[in-house]
């Protein structure tokens, strides 16, 4: 199985990098993506802007051991993590997670898992710009309302 992970400031293509992700590999019968975008309001107040700060090198390992999970739960022919970090404006990208497998019910469910357990579980902190001056973001508890799931589901779909 091939697996990228990647945290970086420049934006990211996504049809580029789905076409890759399947690229050569004729058992890949589902490809599944998630794209993440920065909105212009949370929790009832505009954002002019955000910035995601990470922690090198350990926030990748984390993603990695994420992806070593989905694997562990579904068979997965590739997964890609791409989590962008820096000053961001709405509408902008923020997160491509998308994985391929030879059937559907596997890659939506492992697709899913990954970005639930990335939203809790990696080292990333989001600061947003709103009228009220700058905000530190804390999880929302429907993010880990959303991992409670993973320990009761069965290991396939």
């Amino acid at each position: 199985m091939s697996t990228s992970v990647r945290v970086q400031h420049a934006d990211f293509d996504l049809s580029q990098e789905i076409a890759q992700l399947r690229a050569g590999n004729p058992k890949v019968g589902a490809v599944v993506g998630f794209v993440g975008t920065v909105r212009d309001m949370n929790e009832g107040l505009d954002v002019a802007a955000m910035e995601l700060e990470h922690y090198p090198g350990m926030t990748e390992k984390s993603i990695e051991a994420i992806v070593e999970q989905a694997r562990g739960r579904w068979p997965l022919s590739g997964a890609l993590v791409i989590h962008r970090v820096g000053p961001l404006l709405p509408q902008e990208q923020i997160v491509l997670v998308a994985v391929s497998s030879a059937h559907r019910g596997e890659a939506f469910a492992a697709c899913e898992f990954i970005i639930d357990y990335l939203k809790t579980e990696a080292p990333f902190w989001k600061k947003e710009d709103t009228p009220e001056g700058a905000r530190w973001v804390d999880a929302r508890d429907s993010d880990e309302t959303a991992l409670d799931k993973w320990a009761t589901k069965a290991s396939t779909i």
